[in-house]
């Protein structure tokens, strides 16, 4: 009678596997309280801000107290946009080296395991790590490069070359500049992701940014511009150059070549992370 009574029981119900997207916006919100409490995150991003405007004013001044030297050339190729954006190829680094801690800090001090632990969909970590790390990088660095333009246009303008926001091209390459940043931060993530050692990882995103394309400029014509256009370093400033030039790329190429460092070095972070134990 009990085994009639209880196979005529209705099965109890499962619990409900929490869904995937429930999970990424879980992982999203734990990833953002532990971005914005990490002092290292603050001084990273203020460093990114503070580094883009005051090499961009910089370099804005050098160019006005040089302007009667220059010669007719380069007074027609002049480009204000890009002189007040020039503190990006040193904001790299910084913006980078956060990328890089995002993951490298947890790996360093075992607190990876933990996340694993609480998420164990690896993938879905990484998804919402790149995430939050894209959308603060991407905000930070947009607020650094206008601001460097306005104050690099205002000094600009003691010898009439500044140029307006709304001038053709001009705000393309302001966002250029702040999508490439994100890009760098994205790649060092990446970077970090595979390697799980944040010396090495650091190293290896500044030979990407740096040492690459130092090394292709030693390399005989035309070698050394056809190699230095598959560079994430060219493609950015293409990206935030108004005025282009044969050792540039078109925006569309710029945004191409950039994608592929992004999603490439990204997609193998996604392999690695289920291929090998923390």
């Amino acid at each position: 009678m009990t085994a009639t009574i209880a196979a005529a029981a209705p099965a109890a119900p499962s619990a409900k596997p929490d869904s995937a997207k429930g999970t990424y916006l879980a992982s999203v919100s734990s990833e953002w309280t532990k971005l914005r409490s990490v002092r290292s995150t603050v001084y990273s991003l203020v460093a990114t801000i503070g580094i883009t405007v005051g090499l961009g004013a910089l370099f804005c001044a050098a160019a006005m107290a040089r302007w009667d030297r220059f010669d007719r050339i380069d007074i027609v190729r002049f480009d204000g946009t890009s002189r007040s954006l020039r503190g990006i190829f040193l904001a790299q680094l910084a913006i980078g080296v956060l990328g890089v801690l995002v993951i490298g800090a947890e790996y360093t001090t075992g607190a990876i395991r933990t996340t694993f632990a609480a998420t164990p969909r690896r993938r879905t970590v990484i998804a919402a790590k790149a995430t939050v790390l894209g959308v603060v990088a991407f905000v930070v660095s947009s607020v650094g490069t206008f601001t460097a333009f306005f104050i690099g246009q205002s000094i600009l303008t003691q010898h009439h070359v500044g140029s307006s926001i709304g001038d053709p091209s001009v705000l393309r390459a302001v966002l250029g500049g702040s999508v490439y940043l994100t890009a760098v931060a994205i790649i060092g993530f990446s970077l970090a992701t595979v390697l799980r050692r944040t010396p090495g990882a650091i190293a290896a995103l500044f030979a990407v940014v740096l040492v690459l394309p130092l090394l292709s400029n030693a390399l005989p014509d035309p070698w050394n511009t056809d190699v230095a256009k598959l560079l994430p370093a060219t493609a950015g400033e293409s990206l935030f150059s108004v005025i282009g030039g044969s050792d540039l790329l078109s925006t569309g190429r710029a945004l191409l070549t950039l994608g592929i460092w992004v999603v490439g070095t990204f997609s193998l972070a996604l392999f690695a992370i289920n291929r090998r134990d923390t």
